[in-house]
């Protein structure tokens, strides 16, 4: 995904995964890191640098202020997470499902890589972390701990001071014991008597005994004892949950087990009793995990709606932090409401979710359906499944339908924006709007200069498609509805997709295999057009420059261009498009394609058959949905090839419900500025020792040079990463003073035997002023000797110079070529 080239990047609507609340809650999301304030609620920074998805972050134990995480793309970086910069980046090689940072490991971190040669099979390993002075180091030397591990980061567990480590997987645990080299197995049954369910869904270890807790199908947690001995070990069972326990964790002293499932409740265990237990309910949606802070004063529980819910250590809530809601089917599509910019779609079930992409999280939620919702397989209710704005986003169109397929009960509503309340309110509520399913609606777009001109278009599949508008009511308050002014069908076809033009004079409306043209003020059917086979999968009307041209995707795999003048096909092409989608502040229009399992983008615009951009393979996912989000500033883009991203952002929503963008930037220019101080240049010190002394060497070379003397540069200081790392690294980011002393030194100190070719000659040199004529007699025994073991590690060998070679060399040194400087 993440190469050089522009490629789809990650955004807010990555799901949260493994978090850790400080005073700063600490989050992967898709391929950053996040860093949240538990005060405010804000994202504070978003690492970036990982080229895959983030799979596991841990606290360096040994330094609080610094990060591990580890990724799909197979690197562990080291991060000082308060200033947002990478301080390591160790390349392991292979792929890192989960990672593991014990504080007894002191130059070790474990992770869980795939079993090479094996599908679906994992291993726990540990990873040693080189030492050395650059940015970027490999770490290949890699050790198996257990073999047959999940994949999950919730199946292992590392006990007490870090003496064993524990794994799970179907019915089946692991524990092996490092000093000893003791691996033990258990297994359950695998039989489900009376509805239980053994196989294991997590495990949690005892901070301070030796006990294990593990969660499991059925709803039972299990405590797991004198599992030293394989037959003598003991455990004894808890039961509340009625469904899967989906994580488990224990409070820093081990006085607490909280336990979370899909039941929406927080569950606190004392004293390893089924009777006393605490309970903090209602939580919204189903906890996927849970983590307590270091000190324990709180502990945070990452749902499945991408929510993160903060609580005290008194199991009261806090306060939470909402992410893009992943909606089961997001049947609204990707609309952008004109007042905030922000993503509008589905959200909980019957709410519209206003998602900013600025603030990375939900503004508001908007009760649609106004009904309660139940969780039940199989029980048909009502849900929202389209959504318009009017072009300043005052006005909201919304319909509803229930899952009934052959006669579902629609309800299409109006809303208006309240300046007051800052909020929309219910204008108008239209039962059974159309016979059958409604297909699509949308609102003429004229900026809304008159109230007369605004109306909303809906088609359905009853074949026909209806006009709004708006009616002033008979009370004396002088207040507005809406009712249906029009009627239009064709030759009794479904009637498909619906859009205006872009100075909202024509209407163009699909009729399965037809595209139909009318005019808005009479209501006129001016022109068809037709591309049998296949039915009109998505239509659009060019923009600008481009007004007078119709585009058209067929669910056969043509994409087409009408020209509305001459009423003929200007051009088609041979594409599977699944997306459409027009760039309302330019003539440019997106088309997403699906073939042969990966999607493309094709940029283009109507007037020109030939593309301005093609992305392929942009993911593996298939893309359903896009939208572009007007910039609130012109982008400055040096590059032609995407100068079309200049005025609005493109965004994306994969069938896995991840929300992406499209980067017009490298890998290394998304990095902040800060993130490269490490690399900073020798003539900008950052830190004030590196001022200090970069003052008194300048001081120094100027005495030098008005007194005659040469300037002499130690290249070799200059070029060490061990000097750079020490000069410019803010202190409190450093490693120990014991790890740099050694590289500091040994970067300071001049090889004997690896002087360069020019010393070489000077010493030559000086030996033969000694010698005079007697040198030619003699061998130079330093040339002789010289170890060119160093350099032939390199591919390169050092060439040693005869006699008579040494001679013409001292000849040439002595003649003077200034005269050589006046040209």
């Amino acid at each position: 995904k993440m190469g050089r080239r522009s490629a789809p990047r990650a955004c807010g609507g990555s799901a949260l995964r493994r978090v850790f609340p400080l005073r700063y809650l600490l989050c992967a999301s898709g391929d950053f890191v996040k860093v949240y304030s538990v005060s405010t609620e804000e994202t504070l920074r978003l690492m970036g640098g990982h080229a895959d998805l983030v799979t596991g972050i841990q606290l360096n134990p040994h330094n609080h202020m610094q990060l591990y995480s580890s990724s799909l793309d197979g690197t562990i970086k080291l991060w000082d997470f308060m200033d947002g910069i990478p301080i390591k980046t160790f390349t392991v090689g292979s792929k890192l499902l989960a990672l593991y940072a014990p504080a007894s490991a002191e130059d070790s971190v474990f992770v869980v890589i795939p079993k090479k040669g094996e599908r679906d099979t994992f291993q726990l390993v540990s990873v040693k972390l080189a030492k050395g002075a650059g940015q970027d180091l490999e770490a290949k030397e890699l050790s198996v701990v257990l073999d047959g591990v999940g994949a999950s980061m919730k199946h292992i567990a590392f006990g007490r001071e870090g003496e064993y480590v524990v794994s799970v997987k179907d019915v089946n645990l692991q524990v092996y014991f490092f000093k000893r080299k003791l691996l033990n197995r258990f297994s359950l049954s695998t039989l489900k008597t009376k509805g239980g369910d053994n196989n294991f869904s997590c495990v949690v270890c005892h901070p301070t005994e030796d006990c294990i807790a593990t969660g499991h199908a059925d709803g039972k947690i299990r405590l797991w004892r004198n599992f030293h001995h394989r037959k003598e070990y003991t455990y004894s069972t808890l039961h509340w949950h009625h469904d899967i326990v989906m994580d488990l964790a224990f409070s820093v002293e081990g006085t607490r087990l909280l336990s979370g499932g899909v039941e929406s409740v927080l569950v606190q265990w004392h004293n390893e009793s089924s009777c006393q237990k605490d309970f903090l309910p209602r939580l919204g949606s189903p906890i996927e995990y849970i983590s307590m802070s270091s000190d324990g004063a709180l502990c945070c529980t990452l749902h499945t709606d991408n929510r993160i819910t903060i609580i005290n250590s008194n199991l009261r809530f806090s306060r939470s932090i909402q992410g893009l809601i992943k909606s089961r089917d997001v049947k609204t599509g990707l609309v952008v409401d004109p007042r905030t910019k922000a993503l509008v779609l589905n959200g909980e079930p019957g709410h519209l979710q206003f998602y900013s992409l600025q603030s990375d999280q939900q503004l508001f939620s908007l009760d649609i359906v106004q009904r309660q919702y139940i969780h039940q397989a199989g029980l048909k209710q009502s849900d929202l499944v389209k959504v318009a704005f009017s072009a300043r986003g005052t006005w909201l169109a919304t319909v509803e339908e229930s899952e009934e397929v052959t006669d579902p009960e629609l309800q299409l509503k109006l809303w208006f924006y309240n300046e007051e309340t800052q909020s929309f309110k219910l204008n108008t509520r239209i039962n059974s709007p159309h016979d059958n399913h409604i297909t699509d609606m949308c609102f003429r777009d004229m900026n809304e200069l008159e109230e007369d001109s605004l109306i909303l278009v809906t088609t359905g599949r009853d074949c026909v498609f209806k006009v709004w508008v708006m009616v002033e009511d008979t009370d004396p308050e002088g207040n507005v509805s809406w009712s249906c002014d029009f009627v239009g069908s064709y030759h009794n076809y479904q009637a498909t997709n619906c859009c205006f033009s872009e100075d909202g004079s024509l209407l163009a409306v699909s009729f399965e295999e037809t595209v139909t043209v009318w005019d808005s003020l009479t209501w006129d059917l001016k022109c068809t057009f037709c591309h049998p086979p296949g039915n009109i999968r998505n239509i659009c009307f060019g923009r600008q420059t481009c007004s007078k041209y119709l585009i058209g995707a067929t669910d056969y795999g043509f994409l087409c261009c009408w020209n509305l003048l001459t009423c003929a096909l200007e051009w088609s092409a041979h594409l599977n498009v699944v997306v459409l989608q027009p760039d309302p502040l330019s003539e440019h229009i997106a088309a997403v394609s699906w073939l042969s399992k990966e999607s493309s983008l094709f940029v283009f615009k109507p007037n020109e058959p030939r593309p301005i951009y093609i992305q392929r393979n942009l993911c593996k996912e298939k893309i359903l949905l896009a939208a572009f989000v007007p910039r609130d500033e012109p982008e400055i883009i040096s590059s032609e090839k995407y100068y079309w991203l200049r005025r609005s952002q493109l965004f994306f929503l994969t069938d896995t419900q991840e929300l992406m963008t499209l980067s017009t930037k490298s890998l290394e220019e998304r990095l902040t500025p800060s993130s490269k101080q490490l690399a900073v240049e020798e003539s900008l010190p950052v830190t004030p020792f590196s001022l200090l002394l970069g003052k008194h060497r300048r001081q120094q070379a100027q005495e030098d040079t008005e007194l005659g003397k040469p300037v002499v540069h130690n290249k070799q200081e200059q070029a060490s990463p061990a000097v750079k790392e020490l000069l410019h690294t803010p202190a409190h980011v450093l490693p120990s003073a014991s790890f740099l002393c050694t590289i500091f030194i040994n970067s300071l100190l001049i090889s004997k035997e690896n002087k360069s070719a020019e010393e070489i000659a000077d010493e030559v040199e000086v030996e033969s002023e000694k010698a005079e004529d007697d040198s030619d007699e003699e061998d130079v025994t330093e040339m002789e000797q010289e170890d060119t073991s160093h350099t032939e590690l390199l591919g390169e060998m050092t060439c040693k110079l005869s006699k008579s070679q040494e001679k013409e060399l001292r000849k040439i040194r002595k003649t003077d070529y200034s005269w050589i400087s006046a040209f």
